[in-house]
């Protein structure tokens, strides 16, 4: 088992690789996807798989991502990649400021909060507060993103240039996990109290992990506005961090192979059965429900662990 796992790794990757290949436009466009809440999913992943965090606002770092990159490229002409690093700190820095008051709150409490910042972030982008973010209009006439002199236009192009963050994004996630820092998360998420008592700075590894989760969605922000060239606030609306709240625990919080696979389910899935659209709410609802009865945990648990939606909501996370 232990060599057969490389070799289905492997041959998944290069699978994925290929896809362009075979598939057309439309296709590659969904793969992007799906590439896209993979990436969202895995920086939330971080903070409520490994941390044990509740968020169901992290389409407002998403959004904060997005317009950070919107408005360097629109207004100041930074190339769209450039901005990247940019968008990731200030989403990150953005977190650390909303979750420094509120990081003491557990559970459905931390919840609300996060919820309740999500609309905040919203309405402010569509009320155009600061006179740059084009009101309910949004921002348009984002430049195409350029790598290494190729102007990328095409699903096909953006296919590797998405999928690519991905495969870097596992790779640090999957070394995180192992790390010093990765381990005081699993003690925090597991059991808060004995983490404090063994001298673990509670407060420091939440916000980190809140910080670092966000600005990973900021930098999947600056990817979305290079993708789609116009960005409004209803591209960032509560039902995204629905969706990526979903897809987390769907996999199975913790896990990072189970978080794709559920990316894969969740935003793959409706598009084979687009005549069915209009009951997608419906289908989620149920598909929910009868996860936290017969599978709480996810399809693919974290290893060792005892974290579910369930016990978080009792207050255990």
């Amino acid at each position: 088992m232990k060599h057969g796992k490389p070799f289905a790794v492997v041959l998944v990757a290069a699978l994925l690789a290929a896809a362009p290949l075979f598939l057309n436009a439309y296709q590659v466009d969904v793969l992007n996807s799906i590439g896209l809440y993979g990436l969202l999913a895995l920086g939330l992943n971080l903070i409520l798989g490994e941390a044990g965090l509740f968020n169901m606002g992290h389409a407002a770092f998403y959004a904060v991502g997005a317009y950070t990159a919107a408005i360097l490229n629109t207004r100041y002409q930074i190339p769209i990649l450039w901005t990247l690093p940019l968008s990731g700190l200030t989403a990150g820095l953005f977190a650390l400021a909303v979750a420094r008051p509120v990081v003491h709150l557990r559970g459905d409490y931390l919840l609300i909060v996060t919820i309740g910042v999500g609309e905040i972030v919203r309405i402010a982008l569509v009320n155009d507060i600061f006179g740059m973010t084009g009101g309910a209009n949004g921002i348009f006439g984002i430049s195409r993103p350029q790598l290494f002199g190729i102007v990328i236009r095409r699903p096909q192009e953006f296919f590797y240039l998405i999928w690519g963050c991905v495969a870097l994004t596992i790779f640090l996630f999957l070394r995180l996990k192992q790390s010093r820092f990765g381990r005081a998360l699993n003690y925090l998420r597991e059991d808060e109290v004995a983490a404090e008592g063994s001298g673990i700075n509670t407060a420091y590894y939440k916000l980190a992990a809140f910080g670092l989760g966000a600005a990973w969605a900021g930098m999947a922000g600056t990817l979305f506005a290079a993708k789609m060239t116009i960005i409004s606030p209803e591209s960032f609306n509560f039902w995204e961090s629905v969706v990526l709240f979903m897809i987390v625990i769907l996999g199975g919080a913790g896990n990072i192979v189970g978080v794709l696979l559920a990316a894969f389910l969740v935003i793959g899935l409706p598009e084979l059965f687009r005549e069915f659209a209009s009951a997608r709410m419906l289908v989620f609802g149920l598909v929910m429900v009868v996860m936290m009865v017969f599978r709480p945990q996810g399809l693919l648990p974290a290893r060792g662990g005892r974290f579910s939606p369930i016990t978080l909501a009792r207050g255990h996370g």
